[in-house]
């Protein structure tokens, strides 16, 4: 059974970071492609920040520079270290692991950033 389990969100004030946290299980993580996904109310879900299983990443623009993504293949944990929060970053982060068609969710982890 894949379990992706989320962690570090919070309420936090503008300027602010959070760590967030991945555990998964039930998967060969090493070879996932694993990432993280938000949704903010009444908007749809987007990529926020994907790390391949060889270390290359990706970023939604409006994130680059103040948010880091990364693994730890030993720990089956993927991070999203997150920096100068802003208002518009609130949103629930969802983890996600992919491999070919195969796509596993995280139940979500709520981030609310104060003005």
């Amino acid at each position: 059974q894949v379990q992706l389990v989320e962690s570090g969100g919070g309420l936090v004030q503008g300027g602010g970071s959070l760590r967030l946290s991945c555990a998964a299980s039930g998967i060969i993580f090493s070879i996932h492609t694993m990432a993280w996904y938000r949704q903010a109310p009444g908007k749809q879900r987007e990529s926020v920040a994907v790390i391949f299983s060889g270390g290359s990443t990706n970023y939604l623009d409006s994130v680059k520079g103040r948010f880091t993504i990364s693994r730890d293949n030993a720990k089956n944990t993927v991070y999203l270290q997150m920096n100068s929060l802003q208002p518009v970053d609130t949103a629930v982060y969802y983890c996600n692991a992919a491999r070919g068609p195969n796509r596993y969710w995280g139940q979500g982890t709520q981030v609310t950033v104060s003005s």
